[in-house]
């Protein structure tokens, strides 16, 4: 573990990731509470929120043309800038066309840094460190949520929305602009590919990324709202679930990576599919606000579990594919989300229970695909 701490790649990751990570913490822990109490949106203006969150996700295959004008890492930095200037606007407009600009432009620099710090991972660590690396900074990412969890639980009472987003968007901006300063690259490992990469003994990994999009974006969409419309959680409510859920990641996250090491991508990914199932039906039934909350922890978990379908593009994908493979799988990943939030929040409005019921279908679909998983015999040296 000592030599991944000491790169300068994995330090540099490690610090747009803590930005990145608390600063959409942030967002999520306040905005169902600020859209519904502050500017008065119901599950439909929810739904095409989320869409348009979703939009600069389905255009991420872009990065690889961005790539001809500007390195990886700087990239890295300075898709958290744009994000923490979306963060730090959002209180500033408490409407649902406000909400939809600040949504865009946090989400813009959210997606574009969550392509690089898929691709840079696999560029700049092998096969069986990789993991490690996915590991450990979702256990910095844990442990930094949960300072922000006791932030929001302390500052929550004296502070405003307003106050509260634009300290942290400012942060971010002045830490991720220091970032774009700095230069942690290695110029000898393979040139990436500056183009979009589409290639057959792929489709798999495409298959997968599509299924696990469309599944995550209806928990993002409804699990909170769920939480707060249904059971009528509060902000402090939802600030100890978010606590208590990170708590948990922080100890888990080297397990899972150490999982995926020892059983391989089939097994870690066939426990996922099969345990969420029964999350995504148990949300549409459960008439318990504990239990409710207690399914949320269980998702993110298992959430944690889906490293495993970037560990094994890297066993099956040719060196100068990791940033184009990555960048076409965020976009393949988005293709359903994009609609899927709206279309889902309209399924609210004639029964809440319909969206978690399509999810759970969507899990058993990715149960099934998952088994077709083979990386003996097809790694690239």
């Amino acid at each position: 573990m000592n030599h991944i701490i000491k790169n300068p790649m994995y330090r540099y990751l490690a610090v747009l990731t803590v930005c990145s990570t608390a600063g959409l913490q942030i967002w999520r822990t306040l905005f169902d509470n600020f859209a519904v109490n502050v500017a008065f949106l119901d599950g439909n203006h929810i739904g095409f929120i989320q869409s348009v969150r979703e939009i600069p996700g389905f255009l991420t295959f872009l990065t690889v043309y961005i790539l001809i004008v500007m390195r990886e890492h700087r990239l890295s930095a300075f898709s958290v800038l744009l994000m923490g200037a979306g963060i730090g606007m959002t209180g500033l407009f408490p409407s649902f066309s406000g909400l939809m600009l600040t949504t865009f432009l946090m989400s813009l620099g959210f997606h574009y840094y969550e392509t690089t710090n898929m691709s840079l991972p696999l560029q700049y660590f092998n096969k069986e460190t990789s993991p490690l690396v996915f590991g450990q900074l979702r256990r910095l990412a844990a442990a930094s949520n949960i300072a922000v969890g006791v932030l929001i639980l302390l500052a929550e009472p004296f502070f405003s929305y307003m106050q509260i987003y634009s300290v942290t968007g400012f942060l971010i901006v002045f830490i991720s602009f220091r970032a774009l300063m700095q230069d942690p690259s290695d110029r000898n490992l393979p040139i990436q590919l500056k183009k979009p990469v589409f290639r057959k003994c792929y489709g798999l990994f495409y298959f997968l990324t599509f299924l696990a999009g469309a599944r995550r974006q209806i928990f993002i969409a409804f699990a909170v709202f769920l939480l707060v419309k249904k059971f009528g959680y509060s902000v402090r409510d939802i600030s100890i679930l978010f606590l208590l859920n990170n708590c948990v990641n922080f100890f888990l996250s080297t397990a899972i990576a150490k999982a995926i090491v020892r059983f391989g991508e089939r097994k870690v990914l066939s426990l996922e599919y099969f345990s969420l199932i029964f999350i995504f039906v148990s949300y549409a039934l459960t008439e318990s606000a504990f239990f409710a909350g207690l399914l949320y922890v269980l998702d993110h978990i298992f959430f944690n579990f889906s490293v495993a379908i970037r560990t094994y593009y890297q066993k099956i994908a040719a060196p100068e594919d990791m940033a184009s493979g990555m960048a076409v799988g965020f976009t393949i990943n988005h293709i359903a989300a994009v609609l899927l939030p709206a279309a889902g929040g309209m399924l609210w409005m004639v029964d809440y229970r319909i969206p978690f019921f399509f999810g759970a279908g969507l899990s058993l679909l990715s149960l099934a695909a998952v088994q077709k998983i083979r990386t003996e015999g097809r790694e690239f040296g």
